[in-house]
């Protein structure tokens, strides 16, 4: 990534949980980053449309003692002056991208070793039906695995709404010879899917979790979790890694189908016939 002051903004700010509108302070640090070193707190509340406690709060939020320190910390690590050798400059928009970049590199990292996938991937074919669970943030990663794991898995039970009933579906799929259940779990993870995971594990299932961080708390009620960072450069989160991780799993899981294949060209077939697609 860029050394820029901006670049080196985005970093002090990578891996804190900020609220909405502490994202909004970092977001309006970064389009002004050769300024923000030098701006008093009510300049930066003013520049960012928050109130001067708001800027204090996250200023508190990134481990310093208030403003003054942050300030102080601003003026080592992103002084005004840009640096010299040719480096680009990325804007707000691209920072977000070059995080993602770098949560996609360091999922590769994580592949190197294939064990975990493949362990999970066996458990997942091997459950008849597959629940799979992601609520509210999660939802969108949930239904998308769902949707391509229903072409070759012959029972796959989406779970993406919470409420009274989830328990419920749980226990008609443990009932109806479920192994095992397959989570997506993303900040900020509702309490409804941690209560969800464990009673699916007293229920006898095995839950292998999709999370955006080893120590995220779905942790503790999970047998096998594989971590996938999101993106933290923009007002919400951005989830590239974990759905990337989520088709990994999907190959995985079609190595321990031995009909997968067939089922997919079944699939085609049924969908020539209905002229499904435009060619």
């Amino acid at each position: 990534m860029s050394d820029s002051p901006a670049a080196r903004l985005q970093q002090l700010f990578e891996g804190h949980r900020l609220t909405p509108t502490q994202r909004r302070i970092a977001h309006s640090m970064v389009r002004a980053a050769g300024d923000a070193p030098f701006l008093s707190s009510v300049e930066l509340a003013d520049l960012a449309g928050v109130s001067q406690p708001s800027v204090t709060r996250f200023a508190v939020a990134l481990g310093f003692d208030g403003y003054p320190g942050l300030r102080r910390h601003l003026r080592e690590v992103a002084p005004a002056e840009p640096t010299t050798g040719g480096e680009p400059t990325y804007n707000e928009y691209q920072q977000a991208v070059q995080g993602e970049i770098e949560n996609l590199r360091r999922l590769a990292d994580l592949l190197a070793d294939p064990a975990p996938v493949e362990r999970a991937g066996a458990l997942l074919a091997a459950s008849r039906p597959l629940p799979v669970l992601g609520l509210r943030a999660a939802s969108s990663q949930a239904r998308g695995f769902a949707y391509f794991a229903a072409k070759v898995h012959p029972d796959v039970r989406l779970l993406d709404e919470g409420g009274s009933m989830l328990c419920d579906r749980i226990d008609t799929a443990r009932g109806a010879g479920a192994s095992a259940l397959l989570c997506f779990a993303l900040p900020r993870h509702p309490r409804e899917v941690v209560e969800a995971l464990a009673y699916a594990r007293s229920a006898g299932l095995t839950v292998v979790t999709v999370a955006d961080s080893a120590f995220a708390p779905v942790a503790a009620h999970s047998d096998l979790l594989i971590p996938a960072a999101v993106g933290t450069g923009l007002a919400f989160d951005t989830a590239c890694a974990p759905m990337l991780l989520g088709r990994v799993l999907l190959e995985s899981m079609c190595d321990g189908l031995p009909d997968a294949q067939a089922r997919l060209e079944e699939f085609d077939a049924r969908a020539g016939e209905r002229g499904l697609f435009v060619e």
